[in-house]
C-alpha cells in the first residue's frame, strides 16, 4: 500500500475511535446518571478538578517508581483490572439480565472478566483498541456527569499545561510510556500502517528517543533515515481521546434547558466535539511531520474553543458558559 494512503488509512482509525469514545460517552450520560453512578454529591464544586489532577500526579508518580524497581507487572495488572471494571458500567446497561445473581448481573461480569482475560492472554492491537475505546467511553461519561462545566474547563486547562511541561520540560511523560509500552495495555492506542503488522511480534518503541513523540511514534534502528510514514504502526495515548470528551459530555449533560440541538446533542457539546477533531488533525499532521510535541494542549485547547463558540451561537451568556453564575 502507498505509504500516504497507509498513513490516511492510520489517521482515519484514530478519528473512529476517538468518534467512538465521544458519541458513546455522550450515549452513556443520562443511563450513567439514572443508575447513580454520578461520583461526586456537586459536580459544580471547582475543587474536584483539583483532586482529580492530585490524582494523576499521585498515579504517575507510583508508575514511575514501579517501572524503577521492576514491579511492571503489578501496573499491568491495576490498568487490566480498571480496564475490565470500567466496561462492566457499560456492560451492566447493555447486557440483558438473563441470569441476576445476588443483583449482579452475570452477563455483563462475564463480558467485563472477558475483555481483561483478553488484555491479559492476547493484548494483539484490535484487542487493546477494543478496550481502550470501551474504556474511553466509559470513563468521559463517568466524569462527564461529574464535572460540571468550570471544573471540566479547569481539568482540561490544567491537564493541556501539564501534559506541555511533562513533555517540553522534565520529559517523564517520554519516561513513563517508555515503561508502558512494554505492558501492552490500553493505555496507548496502537494504530497499525499496513495489514501484515503485529503488536505483539513488533519491537516496542522507545518514546524517549530522539526522533519520537509524546504518542509514541518511532523508527526502528534500521530505519533512522526514513521519513515518518516509514512507520509500521502510530501510537496515541488513550487520555487523548478522553480528557476532551469529558468537556464534550459535561457540555451536553448541564446545557441550559432551550439550547439549540442537533440530533439530540446541545450545540455547545457539537461544537466541542469538532474543535477536539481540529485539535486532533492538527496533532496528527505533526506526528506525520515527525515533531516532537504533546497531545493535550491541541486537543483540549480545540474542545475549550469549539464549547466557547458554541455557547455563545447558542446564546448562552460567557459568565454561564465559564461556569461562573454561582460566583458573580
Amino acid at each position: 500500500m502507498d505509504r500516504r494512503w497507509r498513513a490516511v488509512a492510520g489517521c482515519t482509525l484514530i478519528g473512529f475511535i476517538f468518534l467512538f469514545v465521544q458519541v458513546g460517552a455522550l450515549a452513556l450520560v443520562e443511563p450513567f446518571k439514572t443508575a447513580g453512578y454520578q461520583a461526586v454529591e456537586d459536580p459544580s464544586d471547582p475543587t474536584n478538578s483539583i483532586v482529580y489532577v492530585g490524582a494523576i500526579l499521585v498515579a504517575t508518580g507510583g508508575m514511575l517508581l514501579a517501572f524503577r524497581y521492576d514491579a511492571d507487572q503489578l501496573i499491568r495488572g491495576v490498568i487490566v483490572f480498571s480496564s475490565a471494571w470500567l466496561s462492566l458500567y457499560i456492560f451492566r446497561l447493555i447486557a440483558p439480565p438473563l441470569l441476576v445473581v445476588s443483583g449482579f448481573n452475570v452477563l455483563a461480569l462475564a463480558l467485563a472478566a472477558l475483555l481483561g482475560v483478553g488484555l491479559l492472554v492476547y493484548p494483539e492491537w484490535y484487542v487493546i483498541d477494543t478496550a481502550g475505546a470501551v474504556m474511553g467511553a466509559a470513563a468521559a461519561g463517568l466524569f462527564g456527569i461529574s464535572f460540571g462545566i468550570l471544573p471540566a474547563l479547569l481539568l482540561l486547562s490544567v491537564l493541556a499545561v501539564y501534559d506541555a511541561i511533562s513533555v517540553y520540560g522534565t520529559e517523564h511523560m517520554l519516561t513513563l510510556a517508555s515503561g508502558i509500552m512494554d505492558l501492552r495495555v490500553p493505555v496507548v492506542l496502537v494504530i497499525p500502517l499496513s495489514l501484515s503488522y503485529s503488536f505483539l511480534d513488533a519491537t516496542t518503541p522507545d518514546p524517549t528517543a530522539d526522533d519520537v513523540t509524546d504518542e509514541g511514534d518511532d523508527k526502528t534502528d534500521g530505519e533512522m533515515d526514513a521519513g515518518p510514514l516509514e512507520r509500521d504502526a502510530l501510537f496515541i495515548g488513550l487520555g487523548d481521546a478522553i480528557i476532551p470528551t469529558i468537556l464534550v459530555a459535561s457540555a451536553a449533560f448541564f446545557a441550559p434547558v432551550g439550547v439549540p440541538t442537533w440530533l439530540g446533542v446541545p450545540l455547545p457539546a457539537l461544537t466541542a466535539m469538532i474543535g477536539t477533531f481540529l485539535g486532533l488533525a492538527a496533532l496528527l499532521w505533526m506526528v506525520l511531520k515527525g515533531r516532537a510535541h504533546a497531545g493535550l494542549p491541541l486537543l483540549n485547547g480545540g474542545s475549550i474553543a469549539g464549547y466557547l463558540l458554541g455557547a455563545v451561537v447558542a446564546g448562552i451568556g460567557l459568565v454561564e458558559a465559564l461556569g461562573l453564575t454561582p460566583y458573580v
